[in-house]
C-alpha cells in the first residue's frame, strides 16, 4: 500500500459553494421550494428492501455502500480531520502522478508532475480583427460582442482536416455581474449599457486554434474565418413540433419561428456530424416574473407552469433594456428557452437551431450516439433535485458523410423520461433495472390530456403525470465509446430524506454525489429497458458511505459533487467536479473503467481560488486536456476593488474565465506554461 500524506478536511464558512455562485448560476434554488412536488416514487419508495439489510455488503461486484444504523438513519458520523483523506501517490494507469487535494480558496492551478499547463484563451480577448482591447472599466456591449464571453463552460475541439488546426467551441453560461463592474450592489446599480453587455457575454464563441507541432501547445488565431460570438441577441430558428406553435409565439415573433439568443448554456456534446449540442440550464432566473405571477389575469395553469420551472423571481434586470424578460409583457417568452441548441462551429453565417423534438426543462447537456440500427440517439439530464432522466431516439436514421441531412434528425422522434428499479440488496451489488417511459412516439402523446405540443414545452409536467423516478441532480449524461454504457453524473441533493435511502441513492443528505452507469438491454440504445449500476459514491475515502468501483479506498482521492465527465480512447472516465462540500477546491479527477486499475480515482487538475472545474475534454489526439475554469474568484465578499483571485495572473489583478489546456512537459510547452505552478 502506497504511503498516504494526511490533509485535513477544512470546513468552509459555506461547504460546497458560496452564496455568490447560487445566486448567479441558480438564482439560489438551493433555498428555494422544490419544484417537483409530485408524488412519483424516488428509488428508495421503489426498491422493497427493508433497512435491517441496510448494512455492509461485500461480493465480486459493487458493495452497498450504505454502513450502519447511523448511515440508514441518514447521520453518517463525520470523520475526524486527523484520520481524513488526502490524495495517494500511486502511479495512475497511463503514467501520471495524482495531486494532492487543494483547500479552497488556494489559488493556483497543480497539475501532474511532468506536464505543464497554458492559457488558451480569457474572458474579453478579441476574436476578430477589429475587436477592441479588452477594457475592464470601460466596458461596452459593441466590445463585448467581438471579445471572448464570460463563465465558460462546456469545451468542444473538432480537428480542422490537418493535424495542426483546429476549431473550438465554448458556451459562456451566466456572468458573475459584481465582479464585473465595480460599485455593484444589485441590478438597480448597473447602468443601460452593463446590462447589455451582461447580455452579450452570455451564450458562445467558436475560434480557431493553430499549433506549430504535436509537441507544441494550441494557441487561438485572432480573426479567424470561422472565429463567431453568439449572445443573448443571436437570431435562432426553431425545428421540430412546436415551431409555429402559439406557446412560442410572442409579439416580436408572431409566428414563433424565431427566438433571440441563448441563455445559461451549461455542458453539451459533440455530434458524429460535426456541430456541437449545448444546453439551455438555469434560464429561469433571467425573467422578471413576480408581476405576473400576482396578476389576477394570468391563468392558475400558466402559474403553475412558470413554478415547475422555476421562474419565480423578480429576474435580473434584464427588462429594463428588453421588455420580453418581463413575463407580464410577455408571458410566451420563457417558453422560448431550455432546449437543446444546435450550432455548427464549421460555418460562422449558419443559423443556430433550437430542438423542441427534445424537451424543455434545465437541460444540463445533450450527448448523442448512433444505436446500430441508424437511430441517433440522445441523452440529456435535468439539473434539478428530485428531477428526471431523458431520452430521445430520432425517427430517420444517420447517413455518413450527409451533414445536412444529420443535422435535421433532431427535429422529429420519440422522448421517453427513466423509470428505475433496485433487485434488492441480498446480492451485495447496488444495481437494479429500469425502463424509458414514452412521453411521445410516433409522433403522438402518451401523456393523457397534453398534446405533443404540451408535452415538449411542459416537459417537466408531462413526465410528472407518468411516474418516472426522481433523481439526485442528474447533470452531465455521457456514453463510453469503448464500453458503450450511459453514464450520469448525480451532483448531489441535500433534501433527500433517509426514508429515500435505497441501493441507486445511497445518503440522505446526498452533499457529494455519485455517478451511475446504465447498460442498454442488448447493448441497443434504442431499447425501452435497461439495467444499471453504480460505479462512484463520492465524498472522504474514510467514509464507509463512499465507494470507488470495487478499487481499495485507502489508495484513491477525496472527491465530491461530480458534474461533468468525459472519456478518453481507453474508456477511462474523467470527472469534473462543482461545489466540493470536503472544503477542497473543485478539479479534475481521472477513474479507470477497466484492468487491475479499474476505479482507482486520482486528481488531475485543481482550480484556482473560487472556480469551479468545467469542459473537460481530452483532445482528439489524445495530448491535451482541455478544461475550463469557471468563475475564478466567486468568493462572497469578493470584488473588483477586493478580488479574491486573479487568475489568469497575467497581468490584469481582475480574475478572467478561461480555456486552458495540459500537456506533458517539454521544451515547446514548457517555454509557454503559465501561473504560480509554472
Amino acid at each position: 500500500m502506497s504511503k498516504r500524506t494526511v490533509l485535513p478536511l477544512t470546513p468552509v464558512n459555506h461547504p460546497g459553494r458560496q452564496s455568490m455562485t447560487c445566486q448567479y448560476r441558480c438564482a439560489d434554488a438551493c433555498s428555494q421550494e422544490i419544484p417537483n412536488t409530485t408524488s412519483n416514487p424516488t428509488f428508495g419508495e421503489i426498491v422493497t428492501a427493508s433497512a435491517s439489510r441496510r448494512a455492509v455488503l461485500k461480493g465480486s461486484g459493487l458493495g452497498v455502500a450504505v454502513v450502519g444504523v447511523n448511515a440508514v438513519a441518514g447521520q453518517v458520523q463525520p470523520v475526524a480531520a486527523a484520520e481524513s483523506t488526502s490524495t495517494v501517490t500511486a502511479k495512475a494507469p497511463f503514467n501520471f502522478q495524482g495531486v494532492p487535494p487543494q483547500p479552497f480558496g488556494e489559488d493556483r492551478i497543480q497539475v501532474p508532475e511532468g506536464m505543464v499547463y497554458k492559457r488558451v484563451i480569457s474572458w474579453g480577448e478579441g476574436l476578430f480583427d477589429d475587436s477592441p482591447k479588452f477594457d475592464f472599466d470601460n466596458q461596452t456591449a459593441a466590445a463585448q460582442e467581438k471579445q471572448f464571453g464570460y463563465n465558460n463552460d462546456f469545451v468542444a475541439v473538432f480537428p480542422r482536416g490537418i493535424a495542426n488546426k483546429a476549431v473550438m467551441f465554448v458556451n459562456h453560461e451566466y456572468t458573475n455581474d459584481e465582479l464585473m463592474f465595480r460599485g455593484y450592489t444589485g441590478p438597480a446599480s448597473l447602468t443601460d449599457e452593463q446590462l447589455k453587455v451582461i447580455m452579450a457575454a452570455h451564450g458562445a464563441s467558436v475560434v480557431e486554434l493553430s499549433r506549430k507541432s504535436y509537441l507544441h501547445p494550441w494557441t487561438y488565431v485572432k480573426g479567424a474565418w470561422r472565429n463567431r460570438r453568439i449572445t443573448a441577441t443571436t437570431n435562432f430558428t426553431v425545428d421540430g413540433p412546436v415551431a409555429n406553435h402559439p406557446l412560442l409565439k410572442t409579439s416580436a415573433d408572431p409566428n414563433g419561428i424565431r427566438i433571440k439568443g441563448t441563455l445559461n448554456n451549461c455542458a453539451g456534446g459533440m455530434t458524429p456530424w460535426g456541430t456541437v449540442l449545448s444546453g439551455e440550464e438555469n434560464f429561469n432566473q433571467y425573467f422578471k416574473a413576480d408581476t405576473a405571477l400576482a396578476s389576477s389575469t394570468v391563468s392558475a395553469e400558466q402559474k403553475a407552469a412558470w413554478k415547475r420551472y422555476g421562474i419565480t423571481s423578480s429576474g435580473r434586470g434584464w427588462e429594463r433594456v428588453d421588455s420580453r424578460f418581463d413575463l407580464a409583457e410577455e408571458p410566451n417568452e420563457a417558453n422560448r428557452f431550455g432546449w437543446v441548441v444546435e450550432i455548427d462551429p464549421f460555418n460562422p453565417n449558419s443559423t443556430p437551431v433550437k430542438h423542441t423534438a427534445l424537451g424543455r426543462f434545465k437541460h444540463e447537456g445533450a450527448n448523442v450516439t448512433i444505436a446500430e440500427n441508424g437511430k441517433v440517439v440522445c441523452y440529456s439530464g435535468d439539473d434539478e433535485r428530485y428531477d428526471y432522466l431523458y431520452k430521445f431516439v430520432s425517427k430517420h436514421t444517420y447517413r455518413e458523410g450527409d451533414k445536412a441531412h444529420n443535422m435535421t434528425l433532431l427535429a422529429e422522434g420519440d422522448l421517453y423520461v427513466a423509470e428505475f428499479a433496485g433487485d434488492g440488496f441480498e446480492d451485495g451489488v447496488s444495481d437494479g433495472t429500469g425502463r424509458w417511459i414514452p412521453l411521445v412516439k410516433d409522433g403522438e402523446s402518451k401523456v393523457p390530456g397534453m398534446s405533443v405540443a404540451e408535452v415538449l414545452v411542459h416537459t417537466r409536467l408531462a413526465a410528472d403525470k407518468v411516474g418516472p423516478t426522481k433523481m439526485d441532480r442528474p447533470e452531465d449524461v455521457e456514453v463510453n465509446p469503448v464500453d458503450n454504457r450511459v453514464y450520469v453524473a448525480c451532483t448531489n441533493n441535500t433534501r433527500r430524506q433517509p426514508s429515500e435511502i435505497d441501493e441507486a441513492n445511497p445518503r440522505a443528505n446526498n452533499k457529494h454525489g455519485h455517478i451511475i452507469a446504465i447498460d442498454p438491454l442488448y447493448d441497443d440504445h434504442t431499447s425501452s429497458r435497461f439495467t444499471w449500476r453504480i460505479v462512484l459514491i463520492a465524498g472522504d475515502p474514510q467514509d464507509p458511505t463512499t465507494y470507488f468501483n470495487g478499487f481499495d479506498k485507502n489508495q484513491v482521492t477525496p472527491i465530491s459533487c461530480p458534474d461533468n465527465v468525459a472519456f478518453d480512447a481507453k474508456g477511462d472516465l474523467w470527472i469534473a467536479t462543482d461545489g466540493n462540500a470536503l472544503g477542497f477546491a473543485d478539479g479534475l479527477f481521472h477513474m479507470p473503467m477497466s484492468g487491475p486499475k479499474k476505479g482507482h480515482l486520482q486528481q488531475f487538475l485543481t482550480m484556482p481560488a473560487g472556480a469551479e472545474c468545467c469542459g473537460p475534454l481530452i483532445s482528439f489526439d489524445g495530448r491535451t486536456v482541455f478544461a475550463a475554469p469557471q468563475h475564478p474568484g466567486e468568493i462572497d465578499g469578493a470584488s473588483p476593488d477586493a478580488p479574491k483571485s486573479t487568475f489568469p495572473w497575467g497581468g490584469n489583478t481582475q480574475p478572467r474565465p478561461s480555456v486552458i489546456q495540459v500537456q506533458k512537459a517539454n521544451k515547446y510547452t514548457r517555454s509557454s506554461a503559465m501561473g504560480p505552478n509554472a
